[in-house]
């Protein structure tokens, strides 16, 4: 198998902005399509670095997936030793290792001429609604974007921030629909407990990551004494994370760029569940390309925050549609994702 990389520059329609991360991505965002041929076929993946993750970089990914082509070999279908061997090679290179997993199973669904759905045995017509985020900014332009996504039927408020209750409160106003919320570790622990006591009048259906990772006692502290359902993202990066958070919180959020692909995030959900937690597929700044590919799991969890090719101006790709926030899966061989 042969390996190529490309950068792909895609541009946000609105600054965007968490707690985590106090300067906006407000141009947008560098990632790197990577392309796997064999037998005449090519599978393609995406790449999106995350600083907070291991220091990745663009630079880290292009030299990661250079050095795997040796390791990829001559059977596509072997999909458990080549990613085991990336994960050992490259332990600190999530989203260069999902974007070449994502490519290799695009490549096997491509070879066995079917959806990845079938590939898993998913039924598509079970995908979940996906949220749509509102990033924070002042709250006339958070209450813009909000009229923008008009007809979504859940939003996820990025709070975590100085005024973040009035912020909500405004969203709150103008909208009947679900609203889930994401602090992005921004608080401290009593700061979380009487916020998310404070916003049960705002009827929020789940917080995420209201604290930073690794403190398990405080977000024990947290679930013990609030009603609305707690999520871990930050704190849920792969499969071997997952038994600590037990007891913890209700819910974990499952991205490819931080797990390193489908494999690892068909291992969480499984794991997620085992441990009766509620499971979310989530994205960072991606295209349709990997986004189509964990829609592909949809099917298997409770909650989808798959928004990110809604909050650029120029998806290079065409794949999964979310008419009214409903995930609509392509029936195209492989991730189904083409380029425009």
């Amino acid at each position: 198998m042969k390996i190529k990389t490309e950068l792909m520059h895609l541009t946000h329609k609105h600054a965007f902005t968490i707690a985590r991360r106090k300067a906006s991505k407000s141009g947008g965002t560098t990632n790197v399509k990577i392309s796997i041929e064999h037998d005449g076929l090519i599978g393609l993946g995406e790449a999106h670095p995350s600083p907070y993750y291991y220091g990745e970089t663009i630079e880290r990914i292009i030299d990661v997936a250079k050095k795997a082509e040796p390791i990829l070999g001559t059977d596509p279908f072997l999909l458990e030793d080549i990613i085991d061997e990336l994960y050992k090679a490259f332990p600190n290179a999530p989203s260069a290792i999902a974007g070449i997993d994502i490519a290799l199973y695009d490549l096997v669904g491509k070879m066995l001429e079917i959806p990845l759905y079938k590939y898993f045995g998913l039924n598509p017509d079970k995908a979940p609604a996906t949220d749509f985020t509102i990033g924070i900014d002042t709250i006339p332009v958070m209450l813009k974007k909000l009229k923008e996504a008009s007809g979504y039927p859940i939003y996820k408020v990025k709070v975590g921030v100085e005024g973040d209750m009035d912020m909500l409160k405004a969203i709150r106003d103008n909208t009947d629909a679900v609203i889930r919320v994401d602090a992005n570790t921004g608080w401290d622990v009593d700061e979380a407990i009487e916020k998310i006591n404070e916003m049960e009048r705002y009827d929020i259906e789940l917080v995420e990551q209201p604290i930073p990772a690794k403190n398990y006692e405080g977000l024990k502290k947290i679930r013990q004494n609030v009603n609305i359902p707690i999520m871990a993202d930050e704190d849920s990066v792969t499969s071997d994370d997952i038994p600590a958070l037990a007891g913890c919180v209700d819910m974990i959020n499952i991205k490819l760029m931080k797990c390193r692909g489908l494999r690892d995030a068909l291992r969480m959900i499984h794991i997620g569940h085992s441990f009766g937690m509620k499971v979310m597929l989530g994205c960072m700044s991606e295209s349709s390309l990997s986004l189509t590919a964990a829609a592909h799991l949809s099917p298997l969890v409770e909650y989808a925050d798959l928004d990110g090719n809604l909050l650029i101006t120029d998806d290079p790709f065409e794949g999964l549609k979310q008419p009214n926030g409903k995930i609509v899966l392509p029936n195209r061989p492989g991730i189904g994702a083409v380029e425009k």
